[in-house]
């Protein structure tokens, strides 16, 4: 068995792939109308072909549950900060933070609200802490990991 990606149900698919391609780069695999298979194993399915699947009625489809999120790693996070300035109309569920072990990450919203993270590759999280002058030691310390998880991201 091979997990090959996650579908999501929205309610304007060309709008939906228009979102997915300008903020994060997707583009589309494969388009058969009601069902979009974009890289990076992102499925799009309109919700209306998404309820018969299912068997379930439109009502019961919950968008803006915030249960799960969509999870993408970027190499450049100043980058895409920058980058997402020009999406005026994004709604975020909170800006830029760093987390407790280093990681930058941003969370906000697609168009049908489906929670949307993009977060700092951690390999470029160590380079930044080696590149400030921490040592394997102290970056492992400070991103509480042990030191040969830093070796092995760094290919060590």
């Amino acid at each position: 068995m091979q997990y090959k990606g996650t579908l999501i149900a929205v309610n304007d698919i060309e709008k939906s792939k228009q979102f997915y391609n300008a903020v994060l780069g997707l583009e589309v695999v494969m388009d058969a109308g009601a069902n979009v298979q974009l890289t990076d194993g992102v499925f799009l399915q309109t919700v209306d072909t998404w309820t018969g699947f299912i068997h379930k009625e439109k009502t019961e489809i919950i968008f803006s549950n915030n249960a799960v999120e969509l999870y993408f790693e970027t190499d450049d996070m100043d980058m895409f900060i920058e980058k997402m300035k020009a999406f005026n109309s994004i709604e975020y569920l909170h800006q830029v933070v760093e987390h407790s072990w280093g990681q930058r990450a941003v969370r906000f919203y697609d168009l049908d609200k489906h929670i949307i993270e993009v977060a700092e590759n951690l390999v470029m999280v160590i380079k930044r802490f080696i590149n400030s002058g921490l040592t394997l030691e102290q970056t492992a310390e400070r991103m509480d990991v042990d030191v040969n998880y830093i070796k092995s991201a760094l290919g060590d």
